[in-house]
């Protein structure tokens, strides 16, 4: 019997396990991550002697914020872009701008608003318009090849998007007054082994041919989705929307997973994440066999 999705999607392996498939044959379509991102085994090879010693988050820090193109003192590493959320909520709450949007954000009826910027599920860019307190951009880069939009107010992202890492946990805040958030923050929150690497990761970004790649296979996943009658919502993320009751558990057997967007109040959709080639032609496969 397939395992009950994940409220937030990366459900592949448990969903191979609960299925006796090999989860290293399974393509995992719920979460939403680089499909073009570079093999990093080398890199963390480099820096495995890391997890001997205590977190020091100064030298990634920088790296980041000159990446980004931000003054040091105004960016907070996190433990991923989760703890990013909890830290900003904890200190400012909030409510969302709209529904449907990312569960993990504040939903207190009053406060900051905040806004996912591609909004999340529905893959729509802000417009110039659009306002926001809180932005979470953890998918933005991927959408507009650029780190950040430098809005006034603040701003959480996620490396592990970019980079294909949700292993090593990066997530980071930008705001005027970061320390307010960090003081929230547990000591040695980011791992050692992660911001190790950070500074070398950021050498590896492309971000003008990875938005550009993965625009074409957005192009391409519409289509196929398209020969077996799946009509995709427009969205300029690193996804699709289908309304398609059922696909997860469709797809899953034939070594595809596909996030069930129940959270989202969205109990008939599924999100489907950008695949490269390869993974194109198994999800195809996968259609073909489910039908």
């Amino acid at each position: 019997m397939i395992s009950p999705p994940r409220a937030h999607g990366g459900d592949g392996w448990t969903t191979a396990l609960s299925l006796g498939l090999d989860p290293s044959r399974v393509l995992d379509l719920s979460a939403s991550l680089n499909p073009f991102a570079p093999s990093l085994a080398p890199l963390i090879s480099r820096h495995i002697n890391a997890l001997g010693r205590y977190p020091d988050a100064t030298a990634a820090s920088e790296s980041l914020a000159a990446a980004i193109g931000v003054a040091p003192d105004r960016l907070l590493l996190t433990n991923g872009g989760s703890e990013a959320i909890s830290l900003v909520a904890g200190e400012l709450g909030g409510t969302v701008v709209g529904e449907p949007e990312f569960s993990l954000h504040p939903r207190s009826g009053t406060g900051p608003l905040w806004r996912s910027d591609p909004q999340n599920p529905t893959g729509h860019l802000a417009g110039p318009t659009e306002r926001a307190d809180v932005w979470d951009e953890a998918f933005y880069p991927l959408a507009t090849a650029r780190w950040t939009s430098g809005r006034n107010g603040v701003i959480v992202g996620s490396l592990t998007k970019v980079f294909a890492c949700p292993g090593l946990r990066l997530g980071y805040i930008i705001a005027d007054d970061v320390a307010r958030f960090a003081r929230r923050q547990s000591a040695w929150s980011v791992g050692s082994l992660g911001l190790a690497v950070l500074p070398e990761l950021l050498e590896l970004a492309d971000l003008v041919a990875w938005a550009k790649s993965i625009d074409a296979s957005r192009t391409a996943l519409a289509d196929l989705l398209a020969t077996f009658d799946l009509e995709a919502a427009p969205s300029q993320a690193p996804w699709l929307l289908v309304k398609s009751p059922g696909l997860r558990e469709r797809l899953a057997p034939h070594g595809v997973v596909v996030r069930d967007c129940t959270n989202f109040g969205l109990p008939q959709y599924a999100r489907i994440a950008v695949p490269d080639h390869d993974g194109l032609e198994q999800l195809a496969n996968a259609l073909e066999q489910s039908e």
